[in-house]
């Protein structure tokens, strides 16, 4: 009888791990996949605001596109930003499946508050797309990267796709423009790789190397794709 109540309690906490490791790979998977349903909603709001989105041509001629959602920007004397984002790149079959990559940065001086942002990256050139491919990338330092012309400033593009690697914007407060955050460190989010594509993925299978997006992370490709069809 003790053989068997202690076989029978075994049973049930070898339960509860499995039930809590689902629970818990549910769990993260789940945040991967808000993470990538908001860029989609976010870059879908941006391009419908009349005469304040991203040019199409810019679109057209962009290599990679990245959005961070909400990402915090805060100071108390020393400055900072941290958040995660989304990229996909342009492929001869269409926009790859999604990476997921982390920003940070700092700032010093006086300052004081915080605030949550939305940044949009437009990647121009196959340099800074392959960028992407590196364990960090610093905006104005590794690449070159400029703020952006909306709506009827697209006049102005052709001067800045010459001179800058990417073009960057935010989204603060429903005000959207190009914006500069030289200084700005994006890198590969290793754990949030990890959940969606197993051990081992990388950056380089899934944005330049045709690995297949799970059909749960397929929103933010097909929301770049609506704007930004690639030609085949």
């Amino acid at each position: 009888m003790k053989k068997l109540y202690m076989n029978v309690s075994l049973c049930l906490v070898m339960g509860m791990v499995a039930t809590g490791f689902a629970q818990t790979v549910a769990k993260d998977t789940h945040d991967e996949i808000q993470q990538t349903t908001k860029a989609a909603t976010i870059f879908r709001e941006i391009m419908s605001a009349p005469d304040k989105a991203i040019p199409r041509g810019i679109l057209d001629d962009a290599d990679c596109i990245a959005v961070f959602p909400q990402v915090i920007k805060a100071a108390f004397g020393v400055g900072g930003r941290g958040g995660r984002g989304v990229v996909v790149c342009r492929g001869a079959d269409g926009w790859s499946a999604p990476a997921f990559l982390n920003m940070g940065g700092a700032s010093f001086g006086l300052q004081i508050g915080a605030e949550a942002t939305d940044y949009v990256m437009v990647f121009m050139t196959p340099e800074s797309a392959r960028s992407l491919l590196s364990s960090k990338v610093k905006l104005g330092g590794d690449v070159s990267a400029a703020a952006g012309p909306i709506g009827r400033e697209a006049g102005a593009a052709t001067d800045l796709k010459l001179n800058a690697q990417i073009l960057t914007y935010s989204r603060s407060k429903g005000l959207f423009a190009g914006a500069s955050i030289e200084g700005a460190v994006i890198e590969t989010a290793d754990g949030d790789m990890r959940d969606m594509y197993g051990e081992g993925a990388s950056s380089r299978a899934v944005l330049f190397g045709g690995a297949p997006a799970p059909q749960e992370l397929t929103a933010f490709s097909k929301t770049i794709e609506s704007f930004a069809p690639v030609k085949k």
